[in-house]
């Protein structure tokens, strides 16, 4: 069955601080990507935007510093909420209970991430299952549309630096094309050390990807973009009921990438020290530093990514193969992002090489 295209809906709340002409712009170039209609509308004042959450359709709506705007987060679970601005208060949760949706601190990019959440989640709805009493403790499943039995089952892992401004909305493109190939998809959200420190973090992909293993009783795959790379190969070696991690674009070297100040520092920040100062989370947490992981993998990097990461992914395969693991390593045209767009012909053939090993 073709999936639905949605008309979307991008709302912008009174006292919101963004040129509107810009907003159009990088709306409309979305909404061409994806192949679906759109308008960008400004609401004058509090009645005009209450109005509008309830348009049919993908609703994304930015309500901007006015109190009584915000408010209606709880009345409107389908909506995409985005704050252009970094927000360490979430808006209100959803009264009956679901899972609402809020984006922030990404800035204007932010609006493209909005528009592919909303349109995503209304072609292939997930199933959201929690494994911890957290808000953020949580995976959303999205199933074969065709399988008999046990199929393999593939956890993704977002990355962002391991910061909390990103989510797994970043995978949901991901995980609606390896589920339409015949995988059941599972999209896992877990703590950031930012806020909640690397222990919790770890623990949460543990416990994330446990809970799909017990879940499936079949094959488990793990796939990570760049920070997540490193939290896929780290859980790989943690589970052996993962039979295949993939990174795509990752974070391989943690060592060197904390002497490099790679993104003005993130490393150190999500670790909670240097190398130097915390050597034995540094071991415990790299992926060079855990050869051999006793798994297969498949590390996948663009060649017009960050010149530290292409670095990273070719020096690790090399160890990895060298320590012993099966490694495929595989380099291809494409930028940062490309390796999680299921257009692009990079994830093209990562998805390829995992179905290749996984399905009939």
């Amino acid at each position: 069955m073709t999936p639905p295209n949605p008309a979307v809906l991008v709302v912008t709340g009174p006292g919101l601080v963004a040129d509107l002409r810009l907003l159009t712009e990088v709306a409309d170039r979305e909404f061409a990507a994806l192949g679906v209609t759109g308008t960008v509308t400004p609401a004058p004042d509090l009645a005009a935007f209450r109005a509008a959450l309830v348009l049919p359709g993908a609703v994304v709506a930015l309500p901007g510093p006015d109190p009584g705007a915000r408010s209606l987060a709880a009345e409107h679970p389908g909506v995409v909420w985005l704050d252009l601005t970094r927000s360490d208060a979430p808006l209100p949760a959803p009264a009956d209970g679901t899972a609402g949706t809020h984006l922030h601190g990404r800035g204007v990019w932010g609006l493209t991430w909005a528009i592919r959440h909303a349109v995503h989640r209304l072609r292939r709805p997930a199933r959201r299952v929690a494994y911890g009493e957290h808000p953020d403790q949580w995976a959303e499943t999205r199933p074969p549309g065709e399988s008999a039995g046990r199929v393999p089952a593939v956890v993704l892992l977002h990355g962002g630096y391991w910061r909390s401004v990103w989510g797994a909305d970043l995978m949901d493109a991901l995980c609606v094309d390896l589920a339409e190939r015949g995988f059941a998809a599972w999209n896992l959200e877990y703590r950031r050390p930012d806020l909640h420190g690397w222990a919790a973090t770890t623990r949460d992909v543990a416990d994330g990807v446990a809970l799909v293993a017990e879940e499936s009783g079949g094959p488990v795959i793990v796939i990570g973009h760049s920070a997540g790379g490193q939290l896929a190969l780290r859980a790989a070696a943690d589970d052996p009921r993962v039979c295949l991690a993939v990174s795509l674009a990752g974070v391989l070297d943690l060592v060197e990438g904390d002497l490099r100040h790679l993104s003005s520092g993130a490393v150190a920040a999500a670790l909670g020290g240097s190398a130097a100062g915390t050597p034995e989370v540094y071991r415990r947490s790299g992926p060079l530093e855990r050869l051999p992981l006793g798994v297969p993998q498949l590390i996948v990097q663009g060649g017009g990514d960050d010149l530290d990461l292409v670095d990273f992914g070719r020096r690790y395969a090399r160890a990895a193969r060298t320590a012993g693991d099966e490694v495929t390593y595989l380099e291809m045209s494409g930028d940062h992002f490309d390796v999680i767009d299921p257009a692009s012909p990079i994830w093209r053939a990562t998805a390829g090489v995992i179905a290749d090993r996984f399905l009939p």
